[in-house]
């Protein structure tokens, strides 16, 4: 089984976790490939938003509004308490269905953390599919998650399976999240190939898939706080993009 996202330990450890190689790295390209900041994307769908990081972070950047939604109580209660704002909606989700929003009713959409913590295809095929229905025409979706290809390194933050194994796809795999506090959080995700991604959007509809795998480009001196870290040498997230 992978983690229980619904219960409440294990929603406040992933709070307490300090995100730094996804707000360096992955987040900043999520922004820009979405088009986060263009007066035309207005209603942004944050699907899978946990305790509302991501989120918060759109509406700081811009003025659109952010649907966030989850399919865990847990984490909408800490999203709600720690990030309410006028401009987020936070939702609960059930069986994937986006049943409050209608078609073409959104201008772009992401999915962080979400497909590796599921690991039935049919599930991440229906989120995918329920995204594109609510995406308008030409708005743009990103799902970003641990790399595949670099699985086993040891991050800044985290390391997400174990060094020198090879996953089969959909097979269980180790995560370790490093907290500020000294504590390790151990979570089970699940391990897809990149190939899973391509496929999984092409069947819900989406073109111009695209993949990328950003590394750290930043400084060299001791307020870098990525300076230490594998972030240079090996790309810690596969991010891939596709338009309605």
């Amino acid at each position: 089984m992978s983690t229980s996202w619904q219960a409440e330990e294990v929603a406040a450890g992933f709070e307490a976790y300090d995100d730094l190689p996804e707000r360096r790295i992955g987040y900043p390209f999520v922004f820009e490939t979405l088009g986060i900041g263009d007066p035309a994307v207005t209603r942004v769908l944050d699907y899978g938003c946990g305790p509302g990081k991501v989120a918060e972070r759109v509406v700081g950047a811009c003025t659109s509004t952010v649907v966030a939604v989850d399919s865990s109580p847990a984490m909408l209660g800490i999203a709600r308490r720690q990030r309410p704002h006028p401009r987020i909606d936070y939702r609960l989700v059930h069986d994937e269905r986006l049943a409050f929003l209608p078609d073409d009713s959104v201008d772009a959409a992401m999915c962080c953390y979400v497909f590796i913590n599921i690991g039935s295809l049919d599930r991440i095929g229906r989120i995918a599919a329920e995204i594109h229905r609510v995406l308008r025409p030409g708005g743009r979706y990103a799902v970003l998650d641990t790399n595949p290809n670099t699985t086993g390194v040891r991050f800044s933050t985290f390391r997400s399976g174990d060094p020198g194994r090879r996953y089969a796809p959909g097979q269980r795999r180790r995560v370790l999240l490093y907290r500020p506090d000294g504590h390790t959080l151990e979570l089970i995700d699940h391990h897809w190939p990149p190939s899973t991604y391509h496929h999984v959007l092409a069947e819900a509809g989406f073109g111009g898939i695209t993949t990328h795998q950003p590394l750290w480009e930043g400084g060299h001196g001791p307020e870098d706080e990525l300076a230490e870290g594998n972030e240079r040498r090996n790309p810690p997230f596969l991010i891939v993009t596709g338009e309605k």
